[in-house]
């Protein structure tokens, strides 16, 4: 379709239907993004120990690391954007049966043990029923040196953990998650997530 104007002609281009098209092809590409997104974050690997009795789920995407410290379990996420890597742990203790000590004092205990790591800030202790079971969530702050090489372009990462103290008949559980400042949010969801889906028994 075409006008004229002061002997000039124009014509019109109808380009509404290919803008629509276009558009309506960038929203299915974004959709398939995010279900492929939300498949490969969904995806777990199974863990599970006898003695202690322990099963749990942690993200696939996290990588098995050997433990120094005698943990049952000790996973990190390699696709931390950080010289320090996004991690879970998870111990045990065994407890005495007769004389069991209160969730209190096993929470007070933790929280000395970390008062030794540099920088270390209690940023709240609180009581949270996991799996049933009457549980201690401590979330705590500290600082760590990555690279520790003289005149290495690496700062200190602040560090944001969080941590649940899971008392039972006979044994104790740790579960701690640490992460750099920025990735916390993220991680504490898989890291809460995995928690509330173990079984102690």
């Amino acid at each position: 379709m075409s006008t004229t104007v002061n002997n000039v002609t124009t014509w019109r281009v109808r380009t509404l239907p290919k803008d629509l098209g276009v558009g309506i092809l960038v929203v299915v590409a974004l959709a398939l993004g995010w279900l492929l997104r939300m498949q490969v974050d969904g995806r777990t690997h199974s863990f599970a120990s006898t003695n202690p009795p322990l099963s749990m789920s942690y993200p696939a995407s996290w990588r098995n690391t050997v433990s120094q410290d005698g943990a049952l379990l000790r996973v990190e996420d390699a696709q931390t954007a950080s010289t320090y890597k996004t991690n879970m742990t998870v111990e045990s203790r065994e407890l005495d049966p007769a004389s069991p000590p209160t969730l209190q004092e096993l929470v007070d205990r933790r929280i000395v043990q970390h008062g030794a790591l540099t920088g270390y800030h209690l940023l709240s202790s609180t009581e949270r029923d996991i799996n049933g079971a009457r549980s201690g969530q401590l979330d705590y702050a500290y600082v760590v040196q990555p690279i520790d090489t003289p005149r290495s372009a690496s700062l200190p990462v602040v560090v944001h953990a969080r941590e649940y103290v899971v008392p039972t008949k006979d044994h104790t559980y740790y579960f701690t998650l640490a992460a750099p400042e920025g990735e916390f949010e993220r991680a504490s969801e898989q890291f809460d997530h995995s928690v509330e889906g173990a079984k102690l028994q």
